[in-house]
């Protein structure tokens, strides 16, 4: 017999900001989404955690945050 666990992430999406700069890639503006992602263990909630996520609003690519001295 065999026993299957399942595990899910799920994704909600909280709101969105501009952000400051612009995508290296395109010269876009660039947006700012809070996001709560989910895991869940046969549909029991495990836990949960918010990032910020960044895209580019013309050319959709999503951005990573870097800091130059």
């Amino acid at each position: 017999m065999w026993v299957v666990y399942v595990c899910d992430e799920e994704e909600r999406e909280l709101g969105k900001q501009q952000a400051p700069g612009s995508c290296p890639y395109c010269g876009g503006k660039v947006e700012a989404t809070d996001v709560e992602t989910q895991w869940k263990f046969c549909f029991l909630p495990m836990c949960f955690n918010i990032k910020r996520k960044y895209f580019c609003t013309l050319c959709s690519r999503r951005l990573q945050l870097s800091y130059h001295h």
